[in-house]
């Protein structure tokens, strides 16, 4: 079993920053992409970016170049810098990856932090 625990949400004003935390936590053995979701009220969940062990992240459209993703994975931890926040990033922000555990390799999630930017 893997858990991650997200934080660093909270309520922004237009332009402003924030930074969101996941930590990873169990018997894991390895972890492949990590990476943050977003699903805002009345739409479906989209990626926002992600962070694979070996390659380039990726990121939305809506983001590039404002957001950036990164990893410590000597603390099993991913990271985004949101930078330039717009009133439409506001959304509940899901941190996930894929882990390979002793049982298995299987997606987990996090329990969602909510980000909001307002005036």
């Amino acid at each position: 079993q893997v858990q991650l625990v997200e934080s660093g949400g909270g309520l922004v004003q237009p332009g402003g920053s924030l930074r969101l935390s996941c930590t990873a936590s169990g018997n894991i053995v390895s972890i492949n992409t990590m990476g943050w979701y977003r699903q805002a009220p009345g739409k479906q969940r989209e990626l926002v970016a992600t962070s694979p062990s070996y390659g380039s992240t990726n990121y939305a459209d809506s983001v590039k170049g404002r957001f950036t993703i990164s990893r410590d994975n000597a603390k099993n931890t991913v990271y985004l810098q949101m930078n330039s926040l717009k009133p439409e990033d506001t959304a509940v922000y899901y941190c996930t990856g894929l882990f390979r555990t002793v049982e298995t390799v299987m997606r987990y999630w996090g329990q969602g932090t909510q980000v909001t930017v307002s005036s």
